[in-house]
């Protein structure tokens, strides 16, 4: 029997042709909306390849009734949510997340921003060297490079052979027929029968439903247009074609005529044939030591077609490797088309797909809602597979080879039914949750484990909670040992991720972090076995292995996660099971568990007992702040130059951190309104407040293809001389909507889970008290203008010293290199 399914919302139709998806998810603390336009890449006229990537970058340059400075990006800014856009093959996508109370605000700009864009000029011809900046990145991408690659053996005529991003070139805006075709695809795809509308949130259907009436009804009326389909994917009699660049090989299927439900027969089918469980089709290749890894996804779909790409790290570069890969791939095929309706798999897949809902944020539940996937492989669903299977293999084994086996459920899908929720801990009432010291937590738990806190800042009765335990090395580790045992928990981060629970392994400096995060139900099963792992790894462990080498990212994504980590040196000591006791031996950990009812409680720290290393019961030492200005060099091959910025506030003060956080959130839409937009530096600009280690401070990041690093810090330091006399500027209004947009966004009730036990971990590490959750909001209410433009100046003097990490050499004084 079928797990129960949860439903796709219905979709309602407004007057003006609207397409409108409504979901009502109590749980959730923020709202989203996704946008959903039928138009992308593949439908420009072949004339102006990257219209319609350009028209999404126009959009949000504002509107008569919204200026940039006042519209959608700003605000999404200033209320601390998310909000991105992206151009596909076939659709365009406008999706963003925002609290509540800023919902509205929100939906407003966004139907407006498309509905009523300027197309002014000026502002065409800036925006086109920003898409050409991203271009020019995009062309030296290793990734992108690749992935342009492995369309290479389709059809000459498919669309997805050719150039679609967009350049200085492709772009002629002085031409009045390029003008007219960009008016002419905004007018035919920009209306509302072209759109579909998904709205998530904790309020009521009804709410949603209002929201969507009013601010839809900008939108342009029209009719669903049909799409033009596309030639063939491939010309020759076969399927299917191959890349083989060194220990990567790539294999490409096509499909063509699927009938509907293929999307959802196509996760199905990448689901199980990606699964590392025994008697799978990786557990052979990796028994046989054809391969180590292998990724399913699919790179196209559209009318019927799809393009299904196997990615597989290849044990050993044979010239023979590909054909038996590809003999086992016909023979895991056979095997899973034998299997009649999956009865087992499609339950298992449903409940995965619950799991999913549960624990999904208001975004990523939004943008599932505007696909319209459905989330069981129903009869639809059953169809298509079979449809596909046929494709893939074509001619029929006679016997089927292999000793192949299904994969075992999830065990962290079925658990046993959780106890009662419980109540407040003894003695206290509601009005005095969180009023304690990080200190008093820890000692409800000493009994057990003296060195996890169990918050209770925040309530317990969510079903989700989040628990942290960092390792502090006494010594330097052995070379590689992070990394190794961090690809160790790959298998059981992907089964804890199916059943609802995040699991992350990572370092910085040398601290290394586990974090788990999701539904309380599987957490302590998830967590003894992360331990165990760690504690004492497989055989399997020990073995040299080879990784598949990734691309590395762009430059600034380089530079973020040297920030993030701090890596260290490690020693040149053997990697040996006793290297690794001697570590755990000598390391002392702490943690902190919220939002985790008193059973969940007391199950963790019968968990934690078997916890690798030495509890840590004395408070952790708040770092001592570094002045000056430090430089750190990252190599790495590139051409542009990228540059992050990070200037800490005063260690250890509350008021001056609320300062701190005001000044970040006031500076994030000057600063790229800046850099990105009046002086073109690149489409790589941001900036954003950062803790680490318990320190916050305010992170400035740019990466330009044409300016020096020399020319980009003179620009920051430019744009930071001048702060101060900006925010003196600050109308009283201003002033008091941003302190209270800032407030409510860091209110414990307004703050998803993950994001306030971050805060907490930091506040832990940075020695604040318990209720800091509590504090912060309050002082940033009351926050005097003087006080912010005061960490303005602290700011650009670098009173609290200044770090750059940049892909370039140290420019010498005032800077010197990083010790």
């Amino acid at each position: 029997m079928l797990a129960p399914n949860h439903p796709l919302p219905p979709l309602e139709i407004l007057a003006n042709g609207l397409r409108v998806s409504l979901r009502h998810v109590p749980r959730l603390k923020h709202c989203a909306a996704v946008l959903r336009v039928a138009a992308g890449s593949h439908d420009v006229p072949p004339s102006w390849p990257g219209l319609a990537h350009f028209l999404e970058h126009l959009l949000f340059l504002g509107t008569e009734r919204f200026p940039a400075e006042q519209g959608l990006m700003a605000f999404v800014r200033a209320q601390g949510g998310q909000l991105n856009a992206k151009t596909s093959e076939r659709s365009t996508e406008f999706f963003f997340e925002l609290p509540v109370g800023a919902f509205a605000g929100g939906l407003e700009r966004l139907c407006d921003m498309l509905a009523h864009p300027r197309m002014d000029p000026a502002e065409q011809r800036r925006e086109r060297e920003v898409l050409h900046a991203e271009f020019i990145a995009w062309s030296r991408d290793a990734a992108a490079r690749r992935q342009f690659a492995l369309c290479e053996g389709l059809n000459a005529a498919h669309p997805l052979r050719a150039f679609h991003a967009g350049n200085r070139y492709s772009l002629n805006l002085p031409s009045q027929a390029f003008q007219h075709g960009l008016q002419q695809f905004h007018r035919d795809f920009y209306q509302a029968g072209q759109m579909t509308l998904s709205l998530v949130g904790p309020q009521p259907v009804e709410e949603l439903r209002a929201l969507a009436e009013r601010y839809g009804a900008c939108l342009p009326t029209g009719q669903p247009l049909e799409q033009i389909p596309p030639p063939a994917l491939l010309t020759t009699p076969t399927n299917t074609y191959q890349q083989l660049d060194g220990q990567r090989l790539d294999l490409l299927f096509s499909a063509e005529g699927l009938p509907q439900g293929a999307s959802v027969a196509l996760d199905f089918l990448c689901t199980w044939l990606q699964s590392d469980k025994p008697g799978g089709l990786l557990a052979s290749l990796r028994q046989q030591s054809l391969a180590h890894s292998l990724k399913a996804q699919v790179l196209y779909t559209f009318a019927g077609q799809a393009l299904l790409h196997l990615e597989l790290g290849l044990a050993q570069a044979t010239t023979d490797a590909p054909i038996q890969i590809r003999t086992l791939l016909r023979g895991w095929l056979a095997f899973f088309a034998a299997q009649g309706d999956w009865p087992q798999l499609r339950e298992e897949y449903a409940l995965l797909q619950q799991r999913r809902l549960q624990v999904g944020s208001a975004l990523e539940l939004a943008r599932r809602d505007s696909c319209q996937t459905a989330q069981a492989l129903d009869e639809t669903g059953l169809a298509a597979l079979k449809a596909l299977l046929r494709q893939l293999q074509p001619q029929t084994m006679g016997t089927i080879s292999g000793d192949w086996q299904l994969p075992p459920p999830n065990p962290f899908l079925r658990n046993v039914a959780e106890a009662p929720q419980p109540g407040l801990i003894r003695g206290q009432s509601s009005r005095h949750r969180g009023l304690r010291t990080f200190a008093q937590d820890r000692s409800r738990g000493r009994r057990d484990h003296p060195g996890l806190t169990f918050s209770q800042a925040l309530p317990a009765q969510t079903g989700e909670g989040v628990l942290l335990l960092r390792w502090r090395l006494a010594a330097p580790a052995p070379s590689g040992l992070h990394h190794r045992l961090q690809q160790h928990l790959t298998a059981l981060a992907g089964d804890a991720r199916q059943a609802g629970v995040e699991l992350g392994f990572t370092a910085c400096g040398r601290d290394w972090l586990l974090q788990l995060r999701g539904l309380h139900q599987p957490m302590p099963a998830v967590l003894q076995q992360a331990l165990q792992q760690l504690a004492e790894p497989s055989p399997a462990f020990w073995q040299p292995s080879a990784g598949l080498g990734e691309a590395p990212p762009m430059p600034l994504r380089q530079l973020l996660k040297v920030f993030a980590e701090q890596p260290v040196p490690g020693s040149d000591e053997a990697l040996t099971p006793q290297a690794l006791q001697v570590l755990w031996s000598n390391t002392r950990w702490n943690g902190l568990a919220v939002a985790l009812p008193s059973h969940l409680q007391d199950a963790v720290a019968r968990v934690l007992q078997r916890t690798p290393g030495t509890a840590n019961t004395e408070p952790g030492q708040v770092p001592q702040p570094e002045v000056g200005h430090a430089w750190q060099t990252v190599p790495m091959d590139s051409t542009e130059q990228a540059l992050l910025l990070f200037c800490p506030a005063p260690p250890g003060n509350l008021a001056a951190e609320a300062a701190w956080r005001l000044l970040g959130q006031l500076c994030q839409t000057p600063f790229y309104q800046r850099l990105r937009v009046e002086l073109q530096l690149g489409y790589g600009v941001f900036s954003a407040v950062r803790q680490v280690d318990g320190r916050t401070g305010l992170l400035f990041g740019v990466q330009s293809p044409h300016n020096s690093l020399v020319q980009i810090l003179g620009h920051l330091e430019h744009f930071l001389q001048h702060l101060p006399d900006q925010l003196q500027a600050l109308a009283p209004q201003a002033w008091q909507d941003q302190r209270q947009a800032l407030a409510q966004q860091l209110q414990p009730a307004q703050l998803p889970l993950d994001q306030a036990a971050q805060l907490l971990w930091q506040a832990q590490q940075a020695g604040h008290p318990a209720d800091y959750l509590q504090q912060l909001p309050a002082c940033i209410a009351t926050l005097a203008p003087a006080a912010v433009i005061d960490a303005a100046r602290q700011l650009q003097q670098a009173t609290n010293g200044w770090k750059v990490l940049a892909n370039g050499p140290c420019p010498g004084s005032p800077w010197q290199v990083a010790k």
